[in-house]
């Protein structure tokens, strides 16, 4: 069974840091496409950030600069380090592997920039 956790969510100011972890279990971690979708309130969900096995990666326009995705495949984790964080990028964290047509979610962690 495919399990998703992620943890490190809460509350930050304007401009603090963040770092989201998510552990994978019940599959072969290095072979999905690991990404960090957010769902702020009342929008649709979107993708934040993805890194494949080889290391490739993708990022939502407004968090580039900002947001750096990272995994450790030997610990079955991805990482997502959130600096210089704003209001606007409160929201529910979901952790997404996919591999071939196969999706799993994680049941996400709330992040809230406000002071």
């Amino acid at each position: 069974q495919v399990q998703l956790v992620e943890s490190g969510g809460g509350l930050v100011q304007p401009g603090g840091s963040l770092r989201l972890s998510c552990a994978a279990s019940g599959l072969i971690f290095s072979s999905h496409v690991m990404a960090w979708y957010r769902q702020p309130p009342g929008k649709e969900r979107e993708l934040v950030a993805s890194m494949t096995g080889g290391g490739s990666t993708y990022y939502l326009d407004s968090v580039k600069g900002r947001f750096t995705i990272s995994r450790d495949n030997a610990k079955n984790t991805v990482y997502l380090q959130m600096n210089s964080l704003k209001p606007e990028d409160t929201a529910v964290y979901y952790c997404n592997g996919r591999y071939i047509g196969m999706a799993y979610w994680g049941k996400g962690t709330l992040v809230t920039v406000s002071s």
